[in-house]
């Protein structure tokens, strides 16, 4: 069952100049397919140049490939309520697989486009400085913060992460000067963390959030990685906006890495050793 995006492109197929019913054509074959595609490889198998994949795709109201490749995996079907809006009830393994690895890789490379670095360079700063630093998250957002601790522990830095409101709001309620919290939160409106962040940024904490730019949540922070996605967790569940966020803690806890410098890495080095002995050795080859 197609839907919009897909809809459009065959209705205006015969509209289109040659090159760009090329790219039409590859993509109505395997709309699956197209979504897992990068710029170059689409261009590639419709024997076109990039600029005229990025015409096409501008034709259609997008902002550019990135853009049409979420809007197209979004079109591949109405969606399964609670599961994720790229499944209908009705796909198969195949079908299912390559619509999910497809939306998630679409994310990811239109998300990688919109961080601002200078906006990464200055939390990397708040981060290497804290006294205290503490990941807070509900929901979707716990498997997220307790991926940072597990990350963040390294720097010899006091660390926590807590999904229990309770344990956030009296931990706010004890931050000052120097503490430092990162709230994470797809749609930035769940009244909690809004208010939690509040207190904590009323007592003197540096508060990150990453989340939606223009949510609740946003207004209360020092500073915001938006996180901007049309999945819509009300009725499905939270999958590409999920794995965006783990993506981003992977580029702080890199950040942080980076500015400690050549001297830190025997720490890291001493901590990665220390489990060598809870391992079987990998086999050698034949």
């Amino acid at each position: 069952m197609a839907h919009d995006l897909i809809r459009k492109i065959r209705e205006r197929l015969e509209t289109l100049n040659r090159s760009e019913r090329k790219v039409a054509e590859v993509i109505l074959s395997d709309p699956s397919s197209a979504t897992g595609m990068s710029i170059a490889a689409l261009a590639q198998a419709a024997s076109v140049s990039e600029p005229t994949v990025n015409r096409f795709c501008r034709n259609f109201e997008t902002k550019g490939y990135p853009d049409f490749k979420i809007k197209l995996a979004q079109s591949l079907a109405g969606g399964t309520p609670y599961v994720t809006r790229a499944v209908e009830s009705d796909d198969d393994a195949k079908a299912y697989t390559g619509k999910i690895f497809g939306a998630t890789i679409a994310a990811l490379d239109a998300s990688s486009r919109q961080i601002d670095t200078r906006l990464i360079e200055r939390v990397v700063d708040h981060l290497s400085q804290a006294r205290q630093l503490f990941f807070f998250g509900l929901g979707a957002s716990a498997p997220v913060i307790q991926d940072a601790q597990h990350k963040f522990f390294r720097f010899n830095l006091p660390v926590v992460s807590y999904e229990d409101v309770l344990m956030q709001r009296m931990t706010a309620a004890a931050m000052s000067t120097g503490d430092v919290v990162v709230v994470i939160s797809h749609t930035g409106r769940t009244r909690e963390l809004v208010e939690i962040s509040a207190v904590a940024r009323e007592n003197g904490a540096v508060v990150i959030g990453i989340t939606e730019a223009e949510s609740p949540l946003a207004e209360q922070c020092s500073e915001v990685i938006g996180v901007e996605s049309s999945e819509d967790t009300e009725l499905y569940m939270p999958m590409t906006s999920r794995i965006v966020h783990l993506a981003l803690i992977d580029v702080l806890a890199t950040g942080v890495t980076l500015r400690r410098g050549k001297d830190f890495l025997p720490h890291l080095k001493k901590i990665k050793d220390s489990i060598k002995p809870t391992k079987y050795p990998r086999s050698e080859s034949a």
